[in-house]
């Protein structure tokens, strides 16, 4: 499994990141969506990392600069058909290590409800010690949102 940093030019992160907005808006109603497009995945205070077996695309996740001391986690997906190899746990232990490198202090995402489709995420948040949280950033509260954050220090 090889992990890079990705410029969002392959097929392959198109054909996945449809799938993951398609997926979102299926979950959840398009006001609750706060999963990103290409366009704003490619801004400059986002990393976006995929994840590789050979030419097979396992997986992605992005890491948003939302200050010096706080970032986001974006983008977290797997292929339907590929899930439960580690791809998810491989790239979001690489974008926890990246926010400690950069000196972040806390590592924030959104997500939606456990019963809602999104058990199999809380989980694996859950095991790298995130915790429940507010709205953070811009968010508001909404039914269709779970918060997550992690102590970096």
């Amino acid at each position: 499994m090889k992990i890079e940093l990705d410029d969002l030019s392959r097929p392959q992160i198109h054909a996945l990141l449809n799938e993951h907005l398609q997926s979102m808006y299926e979950l959840s109603p398009p006001e609750s969506v706060h999963a990103l497009d290409l366009s704003k995945l490619r801004r400059p205070e986002i990393s976006f990392w995929s994840v590789w077996d050979g030419e097979q695309l396992l997986g992605c996740g992005a890491l948003k600069e939302l200050d010096k001391r706080h970032g986001e986690i974006k983008s977290m997906r797997t292929p339907q058909q590929l899930r439960r190899r580690g791809a998810g746990r491989a790239v979001l232990s690489h974008i926890v290590a990246v926010a400690r490198e950069r000196g972040y202090e806390r590592l924030s995402l959104e997500t939606g409800p456990a019963d809602g489709g999104f058990e199999a995420a809380h989980r694996l948040y859950r095991s790298f010690g995130f915790e429940d949280c507010g709205p953070f950033a811009d968010y508001k509260p909404d039914p269709f949102s779970v918060f997550m954050t992690l102590a970096l220090r």
